[in-house]
């Protein structure tokens, strides 16, 4: 029985897909469930398991562009699997014991005669003459000018001679390759990464996208985990970082400036009473947004514990459609690749972006008195159409304000009960 695979649909609204790889071979034997390809759509990088037991024939080449429904393989489950093979390296071994080495000693030894020959005949060297290295007159007056010694020019006039081609050549002028590697590649882009240019392209032309900045005091957070961080992850498993304080601040500024956790719907403004926070990060395929949802209602524990499991899903390329669909508001942070300051672009159709960036000991203005602090520059891309720039501005200030007090104005004064210590 011949069975006929279809692409299956991996969410709402997607068409089409991509075959980014065949994790099989033409005519091998598979088993049921097990992976036969990956296939890119504009939102994830999904696996597509064989429906049956049996030898496979591919009916799609990698890189094709394929309907959802359409059969890019089929399987014929009536073939029998394959015997494992019993051979031994006994079994290669022909005539007199080792005739095999002395056949391939003599192979290679004819193969390095052939190859000695042709490139005797190949670099067969000009004859030496009294021109050979000797400069033409104009090119002496070439080399003379730029400073370069003839006998480190090679000639390719009669006899060896240096002609005035030679000299020019030689001579290293500015923007002009000299013997460098100059080759080129070409690649196709992925489904994701297509999708992912048109979506910022199509940001960039259809909002009015501002960005605001500010500079953010970390010494609390970071006195707070030297403090907690050990007690912490023995308690829940998870490591205190960065991403819990900056999505609690969030939250807490999204409550206070609800015109950033809306988005343009026609000619309506649609606001949120939740907060679904999308956390940008980079997978195997390229930039994926997973969602962190109801973020309003977690805590310290629940926040670190989903961007664990979704980093490490989006890592392994197995994040699903439906844990990248939604946001309310996202977060990139693009400190951990080094970025001092950026102006992230917005995650459609949403209104705003947090860009969090590396952070650096620099010198502040305390009290009076000058002090070293971890100092972190932060940015708010907002679209201007709904969002005004007193909620933009007001917005990144209370997010500093919560960084820089988290005790008070994220922890209520009781950092234990807030850390589930």
């Amino acid at each position: 029985m011949i069975l006929e695979m279809k692409v299956p649909s991996p969410g709402e609204s997607i068409t089409e897909v991509e075959i980014a790889e065949w994790l099989v071979q033409d005519g091998d034997y598979v088993e049921k469930d097990q992976a036969i390809a990956e296939v890119d759509s504009d939102k994830a990088t999904l696996e597509l398991p064989a429906e049956a037991s049996g030898t496979i024939t591919l009916k799609a080449e990698e890189g094709d562009a394929v309907a959802v429904g359409a059969v890019v393989c089929l399987i014929d489950t009536s073939a029998a699997k394959p015997e494992e093979s019993g051979d031994t390296p006994e079994t290669y071994k022909s005539g007199d014991e080792g005739s095999g080495d002395k056949n391939v000693a003599d192979d290679l030894k004819k193969e390095q005669e052939q190859t000695s020959n042709t490139g005797e005949k190949a670099s067969n060297p000009a004859k030496d003459t009294y021109a050979s290295g000797v400069a033409s007159p104009a090119a002496k007056k070439v080399l003379a000018e730029k400073g370069i010694d003839a006998s480190s020019v090679s000639g390719t006039g009669k006899d060896g001679r240096i002609t005035q081609d030679d000299a020019v050549k030689a001579v290293p002028s500015m923007g002009t390759p000299t013997g460098g590697n100059r080759g080129t590649s070409h690649s196709k882009m992925s489904m994701l990464r297509r999708k992912v240019a048109e979506r910022l392209v199509e940001v960039k032309n259809t909002t009015a996208m501002l960005t605001t900045f500010n500079e953010v005091n970390m010494t609390p957070i970071f006195e707070l985990r030297k403090q907690y961080k050990e007690d912490f992850k023995a308690k829940h498993g998870v490591g205190l970082g960065f991403m819990s304080f900056f999505s609690l601040a969030v939250v807490r500024a999204l409550e206070m400036y609800p015109a950033v956790n809306s988005m343009i719907d026609g000619k309506e403004m649609l606001t949120y009473d939740f907060v679904d926070i999308s956390i940008a990060v980079s997978g195997p395929k390229g930039l994926m947004v997973p969602v962190i949802r109801n973020a309003e209602n977690l805590s310290f524990r629940g926040i670190e514990s989903e961007v664990k499991r979704l980093a490490l899903r989006a890592r392994d390329g197995q994040i699903t459609v439906d844990e990248m669909t939604g946001g309310t508001f996202t977060i990139t942070n693009g400190g951990v690749f080094g970025s001092m300051l950026s102006t992230p672009i917005i995650n459609p159709p949403q209104s705003g972006i947090l860009g969090m960036h590396n952070i650096i000991e620099r010198p502040i203005a305390v009290n009076g008195n000058v002090e070293i602090h971890p100092m972190m520059y932060v940015a708010l891309s907002y679209d201007h159409r709904i969002i005004d720039g007193k909620e933009s501005v007001g917005f990144l200030v209370a997010v500093k304000e919560a960084l820089e007090s988290p005790e008070e104005l994220l922890m209520n004064n009781n950092i234990k009960k807030a850390l589930e210590l």
